[in-house]
């Protein structure tokens, strides 16, 4: 049907072919993270076809992401014209919705070939049974999932690393990495620090899972049974599993610049393993000034619950827009920690309306390195050693057939000007108000008699006004929050009050 490698490849050619050098890496000095939605499709066979008969699927990228940062606290605007958060998986996810609402539209208003069906209900929509997506990003998702257990006399998987006395061991392509002109101390500085270790290429790598020292990638399920994983060293994750005579030592792990958010447990800040605690909600870093987005492992662990769609699709649809697989290309990685941060910490979320659930997600690794990762990137620059830095931009890539392509720096359509920003010209085709614009007038295209009856029934002004009157999606994400995610930072209401 199809394979990681396969997921991988076509995403790395998209990127190639189908996204403009503006807003690329500049070569030997920047990196960037890479993210995509690909829609599987299978053929719709006759009754007569032979049952035996090879499936053969379409695959096609619908929406593409790059970037690695996100905005402060004190630069978020009340007019929803700036992207928040522009790591590349959000941006990725935005421009689904793009597609999303693009594909309504064709339904709903023009009668042509459209990925959505009519639903049972009057105004609503569903996706044809023969389609799924998969996502794909080209690193671990930062946060939870990139807290990953190192083992004694590990090969990395991409690259050699120095554990320095004066640097912290963060392997997350974060927008935030530390470099020696841009350093930010996520270690106590005040605290003991550990050996200096260095990991030289040249034998298979292995992953912790279970407290055991596993070669190759896994299929293993959920977090191990009778284990809470919050509030949870690497270190004590070790110790309750069960050893066996391939364990191996637990000496350090690749860590997270995302921050434990108020009111969740903190980090240890200990030398080496017991630096992190795992299973926590965490904000992504900013450059001195705090930030409100949550680390994307939180943000695709919502996803699973809550679908990729968003509050106001939800008024079109019948039920959420799933996807069945994340891909992550090649990098740091652990199949027992994508399960923990997708699945596992949600996995006991009960009373969701109908509909709604905690997913199967089906969780792989490519083999396929992202040439324009930090690691490959690294490699590249072996021979001639410079700064390296984290691309300021970032590009969104939708399947629409009008201004496609989106590029930003800084939240805004790259090259704003400060006098420009308020203006029309100055929103990313993604930002909230953008997104919003998008819906109104799909809805308006739309004769009232067929309108869905959340919309139909009252009447709703404001961004924040339509989100809410999305009753069933506030009641799953209400549970949500009460059962699994109580800490996660909300955006204050007066964020979401323009119209």
């Amino acid at each position: 049907m199809w394979t990681p490698d396969e997921i991988a490849q076509l995403c790395y050619k998209h990127y190639e072919i189908r996204l403009p050098k503006q807003g690329k890496p500049e070569p030997n000095r920047e990196w960037t993270l890479l993210a995509a939605v690909v829609k599987i499709q299978f053929p719709i066979y006759e009754a007569s076809d032979t049952p035996d008969k090879p499936v053969q699927v379409t695959k096609e990228v619908v929406s593409m992401g790059t970037g690695t940062k996100c905005i402060g606290q004190s630069k978020m605007r009340k007019s929803g014209d700036i992207l928040n958060d522009s790591h590349a998986e959000v941006i990725a996810r935005r421009s689904f919705q793009r597609y999303l609402l693009y594909q309504l539209q064709l339904a709903a208003t023009l009668n042509k070939e459209s990925i959505f069906v009519p639903g049972t209900q009057r105004g609503l929509w569903k996706l044809r049974p023969n389609l799924f997506f998969v996502f794909f990003s080209s690193h671990t998702p930062c946060g939870d999932a990139s807290i990953i257990p190192m083992l004694e006399f590990e090969e990395q998987p991409c690259c050699p690393v120095v554990r320095d006395q004066d640097s912290s061991l963060s392997l997350e392509d974060s927008g935030n990495v530390k470099t020696p002109e841009n350093e930010r101390k996520y270690e106590d500085p005040d605290g003991p620090v550990t050996k200096k270790m260095r990991l030289e290429p040249g034998t298979p790598a292995r992953f912790f899972t279970n407290g055991t020292a596993q070669h190759g990638k896994q299929d293993s399920g959920p977090f191990a049974s009778g284990v809470r994983s919050s509030n949870l060293t690497v270190e004590r994750l070790a110790a309750v599993a069960c050893g066996t005579p391939r364990s191996a030592t637990v000496v350090d792990i690749y860590r997270t610049g995302a921050k434990c958010v108020p009111g969740e447990a903190e980090d240890l800040r200990k030398p080496g393993a017991a630096y992190h605690q795992v299973g926590l909600l965490r904000v992504k870093p900013g450059r001195g000034d705090r930030t409100c987005s949550m680390s994307c492992s939180d943000k695709m662990a919502r996803w699973n619950v809550l679908g990729c769609q968003g509050a106001l699709l939800m008024h079109f649809l019948e039920e959420p827009i799933y996807l069945s697989a994340v891909v992550i290309g090649k990098c740091p990685y652990s199949q027992e920690v994508m399960q923990r941060a997708l699945i596992g910490r949600c996995q006991n979320v009960l009373a969701l309306p109908k509909g709604y659930g905690v997913q199967e997600l089906k969780i792989q690794q490519s083999d396929l390195l992202f040439e324009q990762s930090r690691c490959a990137v690294q490699t590249k620059m072996a021979d001639n050693p410079g700064r390296l830095v984290p691309c300021g931009a970032a590009i969104s890539w939708a399947a629409v057939p009008e201004q496609p392509l989106d590029v930003t720096a800084n939240g805004f359509p790259q090259g704003t000007t400060k006098k420009g920003i308020g203006s029309l010209q100055a929103r990313s085709r993604i930002s909230k108000v953008e997104l919003f614009r998008s819906f109104q007038k799909l809805l308006s295209s739309i004769s009232e008699d067929k309108w869905p009856d959340s919309l139909r029934l009252q009447k709703l002004d404001t961004y924040q006004e339509h989100k809410e009157a999305a009753s069933a999606y506030q009641e799953a994400w209400s549970a949500l929050r009460k059962q699994a995610f109580a800490s996660w930072i909300r955006n204050p209401p007066d964020y979401h009050q323009f119209k």
